[in-house]
């Protein structure tokens, strides 16, 4: 029986790992299609979404976790990356879909698209997820909201994901740059070193720690993540993290 059990689980593994990476060109191309927003769109020039999942190794047909996907702008990036045999859950928590007009952002992005979207309408804690069930999880421009009001918070948010990921499944926090001794709370902004110290607090393994992809040399880290001057730019970190 055990050896029954074994087998089973390396099919399952050599499936899984059979699963085709992203094609860059064809999803640039999905991105492109013009029943994605205008709004979404003028996003990718600073969010550069290809360029991150390529990074982040995101294949079709993965589940993957949107976690405080507030509008959804990277859920969508997601359910057209991972294709109609994949699947991706949107979290948001009550509070953050009450809050100003993203309810109605959420409910208009899915009325009768993005069929491998579904809503998790519940707080990180209350995920209902199965443990081991998801591929992939990304949290995108949240982390330091967390950390900065309650650092016990983010050390729950980062042991709720590593339970319900795969072993060997991905967790990417991109947030913006802090420097280190700086009032990063007011900034909105955390240094990347911090969420690393949390990471491994948590037990994920720091796969890579030194993209430059989202790095903006001219943002010197000192004004708040939302000044004008900055024009939605500011230098940004990726996590590649693994449970």
């Amino acid at each position: 029986m055990k050896s029954l059990l074994s087998l089973v689980a390396i099919t399952a593994m050599l499936v899984g790992s059979q699963a085709m990476a992203i094609d860059p060109d064809k999803l640039a191309q999905a991105l492109a299609s013009p029943d994605r927003s205008a709004a979404d769109k003028e996003l990718d020039a600073a969010r550069k979404p290809v360029q991150v999942l390529t990074f982040l190794g995101l294949k079709e047909g993965m589940t993957a976790l949107d976690i405080m996907s507030g509008g959804g702008w990277y859920t969508e990036v997601l359910s057209r990356a991972v294709g109609p045999n994949g699947k991706v859950y949107m979290q948001n928590g009550p509070a953050s879909l009450a809050r100003g007009n993203t309810a109605e952002t959420v409910q208009n992005r899915l009325q009768g698209r993005l069929n491998n979207v579904q809503r998790i309408d519940k707080d990180i804690a209350e995920l209902g997820l199965a443990p081991d069930s998801v591929d992939f999880a990304i949290t995108n421009l949240n982390f330091h909201d967390i950390y900065n009001s309650n650092p016990a918070a983010a050390q729950a948010m980062l042991q709720a994901v590593k339970t319900v990921l795969k072993p060997g499944g991905v967790f990417a926090i991109i947030d913006h740059a802090g420097n280190v001794g700086a009032d990063n709370a007011s900034l909105h902004r955390i240094p990347k070193s911090v969420v690393v110290v949390a990471a491994r607090e948590a037990g994920l393994t720091i796969v890579d720690a030194g993209s430059s992809i989202l790095h903006v040399e001219a943002d010197d880290r000192t004004k708040p993540q939302f000044a004008e001057e900055l024009g939605r730019t500011t230098d940004r970190f990726i996590l590649k993290l693994s449970k």
